[in-house]
């Protein structure tokens, strides 16, 4: 697979989505947890969907539990704890594999077209993928780094 739009995704709803509905946006996808050291950073991430939104960004949260049984949850209480503690309002999907044999196809594909300073794998929550309109992949954030030291990036590929 070569581009976003060729990946499936299950809602929190458990609805199989096409990524192919994200065609033509600049993505931001990024394996979220909600009991982790992390998980603030959904503010800084919910700040730049509202402000880049209406230009075409859009962010995927995939929640994960590979790190340290950070997001023990299921469907209902990891959308309740997005929604309530960060008003999170762009698009979760369901707890996924995001590193080993049942990675997810879409984090298979990213990290082999991303790899990070210490290899492929992803190392921990909220590693962040920044995806082209086109559907190509731009650059692998660390987790250590928070959204709103993304802006500069994220705006110059809204801007292209």
């Amino acid at each position: 697979m070569s581009e976003l739009n060729e990946f499936r995704a299950r809602t929190l709803g458990g609805e199989e989505v096409s990524l192919e509905k994200f065609a033509g946006k600049l993505v931001l996808a990024v394996n979220t947890a909600s009991k982790c050291g992390f998980t603030p950073q959904y503010a800084g991430l919910e700040m730049l969907y509202r402000k880049y939104s209406k230009d075409g960004l859009v962010v995927l949260g995939f929640p994960c539990n590979q790190f340290g049984n950070q997001e023990p949850g299921n469907a209902s209480s990891i959308k309740e704890g997005c929604l309530l503690n960060y008003g999170v309002t762009f698009p979760v999907f369901e707890k996924i594999e995001v590193k080993g044999l049942h990675a997810h196809p879409l984090f298979v594909w990213l990290t082999a077209k991303l790899p990070g300073i210490f290899g492929r794998a992803v190392k921990w929550n909220f590693t962040k993928f920044l995806i082209g309109r086109d559907g190509t992949p731009l650059r692998r954030f660390a987790p250590l780094t928070r959204p709103e030291k993304m802006e500069n990036e994220i705006r110059k590929a809204v801007e292209k």
